[in-house]
């Protein structure tokens, strides 16, 4: 999994290094946040990780990549003001540029600390979730993701998500028979994770097929 953040986050950083001013400011699907404000909470999410690694372990697990996504408190409207408002003041702490290598200084610090935890570390989330740290990891690797599909729509760049992401994340939407589904589909990797994010359009005859081959579905902001 640190492979996959590793990826995403360079690819993420590379695009946002060649950014304009105007860039930083164009709005985006995320209502209100602006590119930076995206920017500024992937890079936010990120940074939890070393704290939660150097923190003690919960004696067991009680949540999974997949459920860590459930739509419950962590999508009310309270948590989503504060969602915006941390996202926002990342953003406004420094020169907008230095955010790419923030988000490239910051994934650094998530693989660091996750090459130093044991096998089957357990960590415990903000929203008081016990969740194996591998699975935390891949709950970073959506954020990468579909944010990154969020900021290449915004600019109207293609998207660049990396093979290692997109493997992964196919897994975590259908689990073990996952290649049989992605083959089944026959869609592009970032098709499949706009349609099972809501971040693209999906027929009634789509929609049951996904069902059918066992989607995992997730409540992504």
């Amino acid at each position: 999994m640190l492979v996959a953040v590793r990826d995403e986050a360079a690819a993420f950083a590379q695009v946002l290094a060649g950014l304009s001013a105007p860039d930083w400011d164009r709005p985006t699907r995320c209502d209100p946040w602006r590119v930076r404000d995206v920017v500024g909470h992937v890079i936010t999410v990120l940074a939890r990780v070393p704290a939660m690694v150097a923190a003690p372990p919960p004696e067991r697990a009680d949540t999974t990549a997949t459920s860590y996504y459930r739509a419950d408190q962590r999508f009310s409207e309270e948590a989503n003001a504060d969602r915006v408002l941390t996202a926002r003041r990342r953003a406004a702490a420094g020169e907008v540029g230095a955010l790419a290598d923030d988000l490239a200084a910051t994934a650094r610090t998530v693989i660091a600390a996750g090459r130093q935890a044991p096998e089957g570390r357990i960590v415990r989330t903000r929203h008081g979730d016990a969740i194996l740290l591998e699975d935390f990891l891949t709950t970073r690797v959506v954020e990468l993701a579909v944010h990154g599909l969020d900021v290449a729509d915004a600019l109207g760049r293609p998207p660049w998500l990396t093979a290692t992401a997109a493997q992964c994340l196919q897994r975590l939407l259908f689990g073990p028979g996952w290649q049989t589904a992605v083959a089944t589909l026959g869609w592009p990797p970032e098709t499949l994770l706009r349609r099972t994010t809501g971040r693209g359009p999906v027929t009634v005859d789509e929609s049951a097929a996904l069902a059918e081959l066992g989607l995992r579905p997730l409540t992504v902001g």
